[in-house]
């Protein structure tokens, strides 16, 4: 009986343990990306998968929310246009009150995003997975904003 029970305890601690080092991974992926974000740097969009999916939601003076699918090639190139007016002004966002839980094989990263151009913080969330070469690639990323443009341009 204690045999069993000490391979039960030894099996429990390295599953812990090896989720613990994803769960590291996870939070360094999420600290690169925030870096290359805020530095405007090249290999910004290789932090997204081919598929991703991006989101805004937005903030309506009213009260009321209304969520915008942003495909992929739109964003990079919105992006690309916005990040010399960006760099100037140094925009930037921060993140407060990370977490990362389990999303199936995945895992989801919410914080609240403070854009450096505000004095208030908004709900962020990615989903962020391994693709076939085994790097973490976001798949989804979903951010409030209270610009109303992306209701006009959707």
């Amino acid at each position: 009986m204690k045999k069993l029970l000490c391979v039960l305890f030894l099996f429990l601690t390295s599953f812990c343990n090896a989720n613990a080092d994803e769960v590291q991974d996870v939070q360094s992926f999420f600290n690169r990306y925030v870096e290359a974000a805020n530095s405007y740097s090249c290999d910004y969009f290789d932090y997204y998968s081919n598929d991703a999916k991006i989101f805004r939601v937005v903030e309506k003076p009213d009260g009321s929310e209304q969520s915008v699918n942003i495909p992929l090639e739109r964003y990079k190139s919105e992006a690309k246009k916005s990040s010399k007016l960006a760099r100037l002004r140094q925009y930037k966002n921060k993140y407060f009150n990370v977490k990362i839980l389990p999303h199936g094989k995945d895992y989801k990263i919410v914080a609240m995003r403070m854009p450096s151009t505000s004095d208030y913080k908004i709900p962020a969330y990615f989903i962020v997975g391994k693709d076939y070469n085994g790097d973490w690639k976001i798949k989804e990323e979903s951010m409030n904003t209270r610009v109303q443009r992306f209701l006009k341009e959707s």
